[in-house]
């Protein structure tokens, strides 16, 4: 029996929910029809519109918070394999090998220590914020449906009481549901009243904390960093001053809008003759003052036909003897820095403003380049003698030319 009766309250109960659910269906499509009034309250509506933004806001934060920590740990997996390599590259008897590993291990606990601080701090106090909105939302909902049966019983209540033939003990039976769907009703909308705009004033505090909290770790993480990388760099100078002489030495690019003379070959002379190749004579044996220049010629390689002229100046000043032709240092006839002359076998027409343009005969007195680095293999740098003969300028008359085209002739 207690089964039966059971199973008939439970039966009971899901008619009186279904007879709930058809009632609040009929009464919303009479309000919707114009032919039912329906209870309305701004200032809540108000107040639910706050909420849903704030809830909107809150999500969203919750997600980017997410994605930064995503980041953060992605970066610490970075820095990890960079210290890692960087311990696998560091040789055991390179200076600052042990230094090196410490600053690896600290700055993995560092990242560790950081990523931990902004869950605890940040992430845990948005989850705990967002966790009070799904149980408001609910009653929201729920303070919607009861606003329903309150208007139904009331609209049932004023309909039998208008009703040409009255029967009172329905009037006081739908009286008697009108005061307690009222009673629900203002019981769940007055708690909501109170808490939605105490829930919305928090926002402020909430968003001041989280963004403090963030912004005080990460500022704390990066002066912990900063020192990490103190001391790394602090490592590797002491490795550079050991082994300084092999820096490797970045050199700046030619840019694209400026072509170097080296993007493209000098062209071959008209007749195909090979290029003239500077001889350098070297005195293995110190002379006399006024003595004859003996000397056994270098030996020549393919390479040597391009040699550029800066190389002749540097090599005649590491060696014990002297350059045949000598420097032009101190020789009032010729310019600052002259090294040696050639003479034009071929005409060349210049191709750009700072290149010589040379006729079969010319002779041209060779000057080293101001910046050695410009030079490009296969040109050299030069004034031609009758523009010296005549002007002895040098900023508007010297330029580049092509070796290939000339013969040297002392």
């Amino acid at each position: 029996m207690a089964e039966m009766g059971s199973k008939g309250v439970t039966a009971g109960k899901i008619a009186s929910n279904v007879q709930k659910k058809l009632t609040r269906a009929q009464e919303k499509v009479l309000q919707k029809l114009g032919k039912a009034d329906e209870t309305k309250d701004e200032q809540f509506e108000q107040c639910v519109q706050n909420f849903n933004k704030q809830l909107t806001e809150g999500t969203r934060l919750q997600k980017d918070l997410r994605t930064y920590l995503a980041s953060v740990k992605a970066m610490h997996e970075a820095s990890k394999k960079l210290n890692e390599c960087l311990q696998e590259v560091y040789e055991p008897d390179w200076p600052g090998r042990d230094e090196a590993s410490k600053i690896a291990e600290n700055n993995d606990l560092l990242w560790m220590d950081y990523h931990q601080k902004l869950v605890d701090q940040a992430l845990l106090t948005m989850d705990t914020y967002l966790g009070q909105f799904p149980d408001i939302k609910s009653r929201i909902a729920k303070r919607g449906r009861k606003l329903v049966d309150y208007d139904s019983a009331r609209h049932h209540y004023e309909s039998l009481q208008t009703a040409k033939k009255k029967d009172e003990a329905k009037i006081a039976k739908a009286e008697e549901e009108l005061i307690k769907a009222q009673k629900v009703f203002e019981e769940m909308n007055v708690d909501l009243q109170e808490e939605l705009p105490s829930l919305w004033n928090s926002r402020v505090g909430f968003y001041v904390n989280t963004f403090q909290s963030i912004a005080g770790l990460e500022e704390n993480f990066h002066k912990e960093m900063s020192k990490l990388n103190q001391n790394l760099n602090d490592v590797l100078v002491s490795l550079e001053k050991q082994h300084g002489s092999n820096t490797f030495t970045v050199k700046a690019q030619p840019s694209d809008s400026v072509p170097a003379k080296g993007n493209k070959s000098p062209s071959p002379p008209p007749d195909g003759s090979p290029a003239a190749t500077p001889e350098i004579r070297v005195n293995h044996e110190p002379e006399p003052a006024g003595a004859a220049t003996p000397g056994a010629a270098l030996p020549k390689s393919p390479s040597q036909s391009s040699l550029p002229a800066v190389v002749v100046e540097t090599f005649s000043a590491t060696v014990n003897g002297t350059v045949e032709s000598g420097s032009g240092a101190g020789r009032l006839d010729l310019p600052p820095g002259f090294m040696f002359k050639v003479q034009a076998q071929h005409d060349y027409t210049a191709t750009d403003t700072d290149e010589l343009q040379l006729k079969a005969g010319d002779v041209v007195l060779v000057i080293p380049f101001q910046n050695p680095e410009e030079q490009d293999e296969g040109w050299l740098m030069g004034v031609k003698e009758s523009d010296w003969n005549q002007h002895k300028e040098l900023e508007k008359y010297r330029g580049v030319f092509p070796e290939n085209f000339t013969e040297r002739v002392q």
